[in-house]
């Protein structure tokens, strides 16, 4: 449904420190990173998050400052991977939001708050 999304965090640097460890369990990488601090993040060649002190204009759903945190879920290739994304996030400075596990039948994830207090959860369905 969506083509791309973006957030404002409070500090960048911090952001791609977290970022940077929790995304390559779920197979995405950092693309392209901005003078600014911003950094947009890529899936199988595709430009989907975009995370940096401001939101570019275009992408800005409202004027001002986030107000509050967002829930974003990635998709990952499989359950062992969500058991690798929460590690990753936990060292990485995340707290834990919800240990990895089935939640419905075929529903495998996991939930951590990212420094910003982001709600960032990884999930696989194997139905």
């Amino acid at each position: 449904m969506f083509d791309h999304m973006g957030f404002i965090t409070a500090d960048a640097a911090r952001a791609l420190t977290f970022y940077e460890a929790v995304l390559p369990p779920l197979g995405l990488r950092i693309l392209q990173r901005h003078p600014d601090g911003a950094f947009i993040v890529a899936g199988e060649g595709h430009h989907f998050l975009y995370i940096g002190p401001e939101a570019p204009d275009f992408w800005r759903a409202g004027h001002g400052p986030a107000r509050s945190p967002i829930h974003l879920c990635l998709a990952a290739p499989s359950a062992a991977a969500v058991d690798a994304f929460h590690a990753a996030a936990l060292t990485a400075g995340g707290t834990d939001n919800g240990s990895p596990g089935e939640r419905d039948p075929g529903y495998y994830a996991a939930y951590v708050l990212d420094p910003d207090g982001n709600n960032i959860e990884a999930a696989h369905r194997s139905e």
